[in-house]
């Protein structure tokens, strides 16, 4: 089923009217899906895995009176309407104006996935071509992915909405050895594209020498210093850390029951002059782009704080209109089977005026971090831990060596307070990252321009 065909198995007035029937006083909607994803890991000279995964099904929503009551069925048909509807349960009142109204963006385009052998083919290619690439070299996994996820969202009245949302996405990682020590560098790139945008020549042997370079750096990476100290942060994906230690925060529904840090500050300055925090789902080609979001609005650029002052949340409906504000367009699910809740899309710490080499001979001994891996958020009190993949040690602003087993530690409301440089560099990662919450995973992007941090606690070796 693709999205033309979307809606033939039900009759649209009739839902409609299952569904007014079934909201009552309350709101809501009906979400159809149809779905269709591929996945090839090529990793020790053969293909590992080939999985080819399709899945469909509807989902129905009434919000009322602040609890959401949610049924969804594998099943597409009016029947299962019907009993979703039933199983939601007759509610009295008038029924709340629909939300639903079409998206001027147009951020992407679907994708022809291109033939399976040719994609071996090229896989095989990548391989040895990375392989000859430096004798130190004992492995190369290539992971090659894409999905179409087609969607319907019906309201109580008016128009459905119908988007296609494209995903790819190429990962390589690339192992080296040398004196019995083993290391890895990894380099990916991906986007609501076509997938030959990630299968040309200029692409994949860009990722492949990132990370070989990454690899190579981490061989003769020496054991970080630990303690309280001067932080700067590359460009791109180090936006990471904020999107956790902040975005999460941030999102309507924390805020509404007071459990994030951030929590009846709205208009307080929660960070340094200067900080402007972005939440933007119309970045076009974004991993974290959508039309509109899954309960029917526009997606839009909205800013969470400006100038180190509070003035905005990620908002669902439910949770705006209880808060006074209305919703943001930051509604978002996983698939049909999963109710819908404020989510990030795009979420960047926004451009500063200072020169990022500027920023870098300020640095009179510090840690430079430019890739991080995984982290640990605690939303009510924002402390995070984040381990760096790539960083390195820097005194009078220069590069002394690259260092191993960097951690930051510390909490998201302070380490905001903590900027004291924002460079002109912003970009937003390599479109490679998901985002969890309450089970559910999204794919989303993070980004910042070069940033200089002072009194960051690092975890490492002892000094």
């Amino acid at each position: 089923m693709n999205n033309e065909h979307l809606l033939t198995r039900i009759d649209l007035k009739a839902s409609q009217s299952a569904l007014g029937t079934a909201l009552g006083g309350g709101f809501g909607e009906i979400y159809i899906e149809s779905s269709h994803g591929d996945s090839l890991v090529f990793d020790q000279n053969r293909l590992r895995n080939n999985q080819s995964q399709s899945m469909e099904g509807i989902g129905m929503r009434r919000v009322l009176d602040a609890e959401t009551t949610y049924a969804h069925s594998e099943n597409i048909s009016m029947e299962t309407v019907n009993g979703l509807a039933t199983s939601l349960g007759h509610s009295n009142g008038v029924q709340k104006t629909s939300t639903l109204k079409a998206s001027a963006h147009n951020l992407y385009k679907g994708q022809d996935l291109p033939p399976l052998a040719e994609r071996l083919a090229l896989l095989e290619t990548i391989n040895e071509t990375v392989r000859a690439l430096d004798p130190r070299i004992i492995n190369v996994t290539i992971t090659l992915a894409s999905s179409t996820q087609n969607i319907a969202i019906i309201g109580a009245e008016g128009e459905p909405l119908i988007d296609v949302r494209p995903m790819c996405r190429i990962g390589i990682s690339v192992t080296v050895e040398e004196n019995g020590r083993r290391e890895s560098g990894n380099a990916g790139k991906g986007g609501r594209f076509d997938m030959r945008t990630l299968m040309s020549e200029d692409c994949w042997l860009g990722l492949a020498r990132e990370g070989l370079r990454i690899a190579l750096v981490n061989l003769i990476a020496q054991p970080c210093p630990a303690g309280e100290q001067m932080l700067l942060l590359g460009p791109g994906w180090p936006g990471v850390l904020f999107h956790e230690a902040v975005g999460h925060g941030l999102e309507g529904d924390f805020n509404r029951r007071g459990s994030s840090a951030f929590s009846k500050l709205m208009g307080k300055q929660v960070a340094a002059k200067g900080v402007n925090v972005i939440d933007d789902g119309t970045v076009n080609e974004a991993r974290g782009s959508i039309h509109f979001d899954d309960e029917g609005t526009p997606t839009a650029r909205n800013t969470l704080i400006e100038d180190g002052k509070l003035v905005g949340y990620m908002q669902d409906r439910l949770n705006g209109e209880l808060m006074g504000v209305g919703t943001s367009g930051n509604c978002r699910r996983e698939s049909y089977a999963h109710p819908p809740m404020p989510r990030m899309t795009n979420t960047f710490l926004d451009n500063g005026s200072d020169n990022p080499d500027d920023l870098r001979a300020e640095l009179k001994s510090g840690i430079y971090a430019v890739g991080f891996g995984g982290g640990q958020v605690d939303i009510t009190s924002g402390k995070f831990v984040f381990n760096c993949t790539e960083a390195y040690r820097i005194e009078k602003g220069e590069i002394l060596y690259p260092v191993k087993g960097a951690t930051l530690i510390g909490d998201g409301p302070t380490a905001l307070h903590k900027i004291i440089g924002i460079g002109n560099d912003m970009s937003l990662d390599p479109g490679v990252g998901n985002c969890g919450k309450a089970g559910q995973w999204l794919p989303v992007c993070v980004g910042q321009p070069t940033v200089l941090m002072e009194g960051i606690t690092i975890g490492g070796t002892e000094i």
